[in-house]
């Protein structure tokens, strides 16, 4: 059996693809450098608590890293579908924390901007409203 990278060939495939390629970079971000991604996302982690630096290499870059290098891999359109509904929930958590939690704030309404549209790419394709 020989192994081939899949290589995106229509709009929605690309579409996908980006979203995961995107999703990637996030947990490699996450899992060289938790510190540094801790404070882009306005996170601060205690120095006398080294287990949170861990959650995050573990936790956040782990689960971005799987799911988005399966799909890389593996193109299939239920793991793009993984992939969006994914981002959909974080979406989802991030407006009941505005709306529950106080973080109404401009960094938050860009935040899930992202998530929208990392959420929106893959659902897209895998949903069948882009071929």
């Amino acid at each position: 059996m020989e192994f081939s990278f899949p290589w995106p060939m229509s709009q929605g495939e690309w579409l996908a693809w980006s979203s995961a390629v995107v999703t990637v970079l996030l947990g490699l971000f996450f899992f060289l450098a938790p510190g540094l991604a801790f404070r882009a996302v306005r996170l601060q982690a205690k120095a006398e608590k080294p287990e949170a630096v861990a959650e995050g290499r573990s936790r956040v870059a782990g689960f971005y890293l799987g799911v988005g290098l399966c799909c890389l891999l593996l193109a299939q359109p239920l793991l793009y579908m993984a992939l969006g509904f994914s981002w959909a929930f974080s979406a989802f958590g991030r407006l009941l924390g505005m709306m529950s939690d106080g973080a109404n704030t401009p960094y938050n309404w860009g935040a899930i901007v992202v998530d929208l549209v990392l959420a929106a790419l893959p659902l897209a394709f895998a949903l069948g409203f882009v071929p």
